[in-house]
């Protein structure tokens, strides 16, 4: 990628993966690359290798999560150059063999473009998933993407905490995307939630097409949430939850949450407001698989981001 006059010059993207089964109970995308495994001709563009992958097979199999640890958090450095073997975690290993087959991760042969199919219990509507801000491909693709399907909305959320940003499938290829799509709960297909998740894939692959054929993206901006900081349930001294979502957060994804709004439920029925400094927008609020992880939402800024205008290099 380089720059000559304000246009980002970005490479042709020529190798495209999309993954679903990340998590083997997100139906949808599951559903997906399935169905494009066995007729890929409506992911297909001119010039573009378009390779649809269940990447967690086992756990797809079990209609679970995973079978021995998270997947989306299997692609850390440390994980990805252990010696393998049998005593490493079934998603470690497979976690190396995804990163052998696409990757490898940061490396000039890595593929282009990885899409990653998920779905939520939350409410959070259609989410695009940013991992750089930088990204100006990225953000023009996901500008095309929210423009095509206006008036319905899919925002942009935005990771690159130092601390809460995690080792994800995607982040072999050399530009990542994420895709949330709910709420759905584990296990189950809901029609529009599949037709969601379809359109934005539809709209994406023609950006791809238009950018390799040589159409000029001029600058634009992109309104995006940035992660802040993960809230957990209110425990007792033994580590049990006490309280639920309150009954004016739930469902709430993206609407602002403001000190001394209401956000927890005790059991007995008391009120425990937010105590942050300032407004922010929560969202994964509730969701069913973050139990494990301690998290009851998490609480993300609105920003707007500048993106570059971009043509092929």
């Amino acid at each position: 990628m380089s720059s000559h006059n304000n246009v980002v010059c970005v490479n042709e993207a020529r190798r495209v993966a999309i993954f679903g089964g990340t998590h083997g109970n997100e139906m949808s995308g599951v559903t997906l690359v399935n169905l494009w495994v066995k007729n890929s001709a409506e992911i297909q563009r001119k010039g573009i290798e378009t390779k649809p992958f269940i990447t967690n097979p086992k756990a797809v199999e079990k209609c679970t999560r995973y079978v021995d640890t998270d997947l989306n958090r299997a692609f850390s450095p440390e994980n990805l150059s252990a010696p393998g073997g049998d005593h490493l975690p079934y998603e470690v290993r497979r976690a190396q063999e995804i990163n052998r087959i696409f990757g490898p991760k940061g490396s000039p042969d890595a593929y282009d473009i990885i899409f990653d199919l998920h779905n939520t219990t939350s409410n959070m509507g259609c989410t695009l998933l940013l991992e750089n801000s930088k990204d100006h491909f990225n953000l023009q693709m996901m500008n095309y993407i929210k423009k095509a399907i206006a008036p319905a909305s899919c925002l942009v959320l935005l990771n690159e905490h130092p601390v809460l940003k995690y080792s994800t499938s995607r982040s072999v290829a050399k530009h990542s995307i994420g895709l949330e799509v709910g709420p759905q709960p584990q296990g189950v297909l809901r029609s529009n939630i599949f037709e969601s998740m379809r359109v934005i894939l539809k709209h994406a692959l023609d950006f791809i097409e238009l950018f390799n054929e040589g159409m000029e993206f001029p600058p634009c901006t992109v309104e995006v949430f940035s992660f802040l900081e993960r809230i957990d349930y209110p425990r007792d001294a033994n580590g049990n939850i006490i309280a639920m979502v309150h009954p004016n957060l739930q469902d709430c994804d993206w609407e602002p949450l403001n000190p001394g709004d209401p956000m927890f439920q005790t059991f007995d029925g008391k009120t425990i407001p937010y105590q942050g400094p300032g407004t922010v927008y929560p969202t994964f609020i509730n969701e069913a698989a973050y139990y494990e992880k301690q998290q009851a939402c998490v609480t993300t800024r609105r920003e707007t981001l500048i993106a570059s205008a971009i043509r092929k290099a």
